[in-house]
């Protein structure tokens, strides 16, 4: 019987689209600046819709001004709605303080901005408007054309697309990546390091405690070699402190072993480690979570990375028929703030090399160009990221670590 094939495969002589794999904010970004320049593309989602069990936010500052570009002028008014309190104003210069984890002290500051917090869901939600993106197809395989002129992504449910590039931005457990590398060059890179993430709602008089320590965030270091995050969620009432949720989360040294060996941990163990952990912070973190009940929900994470410049690492696009964006080809830990800013780069960059390409433009040769800056970028921003973690759970060289040394701007 002959393979069924979904709406965006050839039809005719019209002109096949731009197939994006994944609804994260990269392929989202990239589709709305291709529907802003008029090519024709189709975004594909192995969920059932955008809906996610878990929610997190995002900074966003030097790669602001290309996320702007890539949508519709008149949309940018609406970044505000996006953040985690959409009813703070967003300052041009906002500064960001990390302090000691045992006495509060301010360990350093520094000064930038515009700085949006966004949350993931929201600007994924702001990112879909007026896109054409088929849902439940979930990636099994990609095949090219002899004459190099298409490829074909075959999906589980044995629906085929045909289009005439492939971007892959199925994020860090991306299912192209091992589809052009193989299995063992493809997989993350498992880190010495994880964290337990919390979001909770607090009564009105806690909530009001624990928000003066910090307009959107706070970050800290602890002496014990601990790392800590806590900042906000969802303003969902600004009249109504009770409303807030709060995120918050404690970082630390955890061996693979480890990993390993606790990786059946239910919730409440992983809370109460972290209650643990807790007891030596200063406030907001001691205080919130001695207030998080013992059967609150968490989300544990181990810490990864893929650095797309390692070798073996280059993968063959086919002539220009593939390439990857975002956390599909440079996943990143996150303690320093620059992987949706990267992310949202890539899209811009490559919307540059489509619409030239639209224009008659050697596809093999700018799809290559594009990939070799984004590897160079992207790749030393992955291996900056990994030894700042590393060094923000060292407390002999915290001082050191790139995001008290370079803040959170991009490396040149």
């Amino acid at each position: 019987m002959a393979q069924q094939t979904t709406s965006a495969a050839l039809d005719g002589a019209a002109e096949p689209p731009i197939l994006i794999i994944g609804s994260g904010s990269t392929g989202l970004a990239l589709a709305q600046g291709l529907r802003k320049a008029g090519i024709k593309c189709t975004v594909f989602e192995k969920r059932t819709s955008l809906a996610q069990e878990r929610d997190w936010n995002m900074g966003l500052h030097w790669g602001a001004p290309i996320l702007k570009t890539l949508m519709p002028e008149e949309w940018w008014s609406r970044i505000q709605s996006l953040q985690v309190d959409p009813h703070v104003p967003t300052k041009e210069e906002d500064t960001l303080t990390f302090v000691h984890g045992t006495t509060g002290e301010p360990l350093a500051a520094f000064t930038f901005g515009p700085f949006y917090r966004l949350r993931r869901s929201k600007l994924r939600e702001f990112l879909s408007e007026g896109l054409g993106i088929e849902y439940d197809k979930c990636l099994q395989d990609i095949s090219y054309a002899e004459d190099n002129q298409s490829v074909t992504a075959h999906f589980t449910d044995g629906t085929t697309a045909t289009g005439r590039l492939l971007v892959g931005a199925d994020g860090a457990r991306s299912t192209i990546r091992p589809l052009l590398l193989g299995p063992e060059q493809a997989a993350v890179k498992r880190l010495p390091y994880t964290a337990t993430f919390i979001q909770r709602k607090f009564p009105t008089e806690q909530a009001l405690y624990l928000r003066k320590f910090h307009p959107l965030f706070l970050a800290c270091a602890h002496p014990d070699n601990h790392f800590a995050f806590f900042g906000m969620q969802d303003a969902a009432d600004a009249d109504d402190p009770s409303s807030w949720t709060f995120f918050f989360y404690i970082s630390w040294h955890s061996s693979l072993e480890e990993q390993d060996a606790t990786a059946h941990w239910t919730d409440a163990q992983r809370l109460t480690q972290q209650k643990e952990f807790g007891k030596k912070f200063v406030d907001p973190w001691k205080s919130a979570l001695e207030w998080t009940p013992d059967d609150a929900r968490v989300w544990y994470l181990g810490l990864t990375d893929w650095d797309p410049g390692q070798e073996g690492h280059r993968w063959d696009n086919h002539s220009g028929l593939i390439t990857m964006v975002g956390d599909a080809v440079h996943p990143m830990t996150y303690q320093r703030g620059q992987g949706l800013n990267h992310s949202i780069t890539d899209a811009g960059k490559l919307l540059d090399v489509l619409v030239k390409i639209n224009e008659g433009g050697d596809r093999k040769e700018l799809i290559e160009k594009f990939e070799d800056a984004m590897i160079a970028r992207a790749g030393e921003e992955v291996r900056t990221g990994t030894a700042n973690t590393m060094m923000l759970h060292d407390w002999d060289r915290v001082m050191q670590s790139p995001v008290f040394t370079k803040g959170l701007r991009k490396n040149h």
